[in-house]
Formats: structure tokens, C-alpha cells, sequence
């Protein structure tokens, strides 16, 4: 297995016919619509963790990030403020603070479409792994209430049961997925060219480009021009946006069907 501070297994059975193929998805604005971090700092205000204006800077970041895609000094800013509030909460609390979450804000906000992508490749037998920089705990609830394999997420540091404010390793992010995606690759027999990769981010350029089937869900202006020049496939399931047109690489029948059906205005859908 790839580093044990990124991974959480769920670890659903897998078809034989598809054996050593799997599907990898980022979470924010990918799977869901903004950032899950985001969420969890919004239930720990309402629990009196910090103050209305931490808050509003908070929610100004979801905004930008909804808005214009990922920002890393946003991310950063996020994460240190997050890590800042989280120390001395005990992994108890944090466990059932991300059911809380998920079930009162991440649910609803999870795109129809690629949660149609991720159930048709699970359909067929292929794992399906969170590859994100969501804290490995979000990341997990989101894992197991989806039915997925797994997720790969960013760890925080537990001292006699209490986080201290520090991360184990560094945010999984940017080149640090394409390098916990192989360790998953590595210890599960699985052939990389005939994986699928889904983000919407260019900063997961890497991990995309190590998979024979890389897919942009709503990416960003860099991800779509890189997408565009590489033939890639492109779903756009915001609201009130153009879906690009499919390129040829393979990606799942059933997953454009439903993304067809939630507002794409133009598709041409390969098989898998």
C-alpha cells in the first residue's frame, strides 16, 4: 500500500472481469460542488469553534473557489486555519463531526452526473478511490456513505487521541496524488492504462496524465485548454455552463446518459 497517512480503505468487491482497473476521483468541485473543507469549518462555527468574521473569510474563499476553480494560496490559507482550529479536538469528535457534514451539506452538494460516473464503474467492477486533499476522516464518510472502495486524503497528526494542529506529511495535493495514486497501483496490481483519472483542477495534471483515461469535470480555464490540446473528455455539470464535447478517450455510457439528463447542451458519448 502506498504511505499509510493517506489511505482509509472501504474496500468494495471488485468483478473479475475488470481486475486491475480502477477509477480515481478528485472531491472538490469535482464529486461535489466547492470545497468539502469548507464545510466542515462552517459546522464547527456553528458549534462556536471561531469567530463570524474567520467565517465570512472562509466563505469568501468557497465563493472564489466555486467561481473560479482551485487557488492555492485559498487552499493553504484553508488548511492552516482548519489545522489552527482542530487542535485539541479529539479523532471521536472529528469522526462524527464529518457524518454531520456530510449528511447536513456534502450530500446534497454531490454532482448527480459524476456520481452517476463513479456508481457505473463500481457497476462494472472497477474500484473506485477519493484521491484528495479533503481530510482523510471527510474523505472517508464521503467514501463509505458512496459505497466506494477508498479514499486517499490529507492527515492530520493524533496525540493520545487529540489532533495537535499539525499534518502528517504534507497536504495530498498536486503531485503528491500521482504519487499515492501509484502506491494504490503498486499494491493492487493495477495497470495505470487502463485506469481512469477525474478532476477539476489543472494542479492534478499529474495524476491525470498517468492514467489511459484521464476526464476534466468541470475544470478550470488551464485544465480545459490542456484538455482541448490533449484530447481529453470534458463533463460541465454547473449550473447555467456549456459542456465541452467528449474527446475520444473512453468514458462511462451510463454517467453521460445522467450528465446528458442534468443539463449538458452538447455531448458525444464514447462506451466504456
Amino acid at each position: 500500500m502506498p504511505e499509510e497517512k493517506y489511505v482509509a480503505v472501504v474496500r468494495q468487491p471488485a468483478g473479475a472481469s475488470h481486475h486491475g482497473e480502477a477509477a480515481f476521483f478528485d472531491v472538490d468541485n469535482t464529486l461535489m460542488k466547492g470545497a468539502s473543507l469548507f464545510h466542515v469549518a462552517r459546522k464547527m462555527h456553528q458549534r462556536g469553534a471561531f469567530t463570524l468574521p474567520q467565517a465570512a473569510g472562509m466563505a469568501w474563499k468557497q465563493f472564489k473557489f466555486i467561481l473560479r476553480g482551485e487557488n492555492m494560496d485559498d487552499v493553504h490559507a484553508v488548511r492552516d486555519s482548519a489545522l489552527t482550529l482542530a487542535a485539541g479536538i479529539t479523532v471521536e469528535d472529528i469522526k462524527a463531526l464529518g457524518e454531520e457534514v456530510f449528511d447536513e451539506m456534502i450530500e446534497s452538494r454531490i454532482w448527480p452526473g459524476a456520481k452517476a460516473l463513479a456508481q457505473q464503474h463500481l457497476r462494472v467492477g472497477r474500484m473506485v478511490w477519493l484521491v484528495t486533499a479533503t481530510p482523510i476522516e471527510v474523505a472517508t464518510v464521503i467514501s463509505t456513505r458512496l459505497g466506494l472502495t477508498g479514499a486517499l486524503g490529507t492527515v492530520g497528526e493524533i496525540e493520545n487521541g487529540a489532533y495537535t494542529g499539525r499534518l502528517v506529511g504534507d497536504i495530498l495535493h498536486g503531485q503528491a496524488k500521482a504519487v499515492a495514486v501509484q502506491g494504490i497501483a503498486d499494491a493492487e496490481d493495477l495497470d495505470l492504462n487502463r485506469c481512469w483519472a477525474y478532476s477539476d483542477s489543472h494542479n492534478d495534471i499529474p495524476l491525470l496524465s498517468m492514467v489511459g483515461h484521464p476526464v476534466a469535470i468541470n475544470p478550470d480555464s488551464r485544465l480545459r485548454r490542456h484538455a482541448r490540446d490533449n484530447n481529453w473528455p470534458v463533463y460541465d455539470f454547473r449550473s447555467g455552463r456549456r459542456a465541452a464535447t467528449l474527446g475520444l478517450k473512453a468514458a462511462t455510457i451510463g454517467g453521460a446518459i445522467y450528465g446528458l439528463w442534468r443539463g449538458f447542451t452538447r455531448f458525444r458519448g464514447p462506451t466504456v
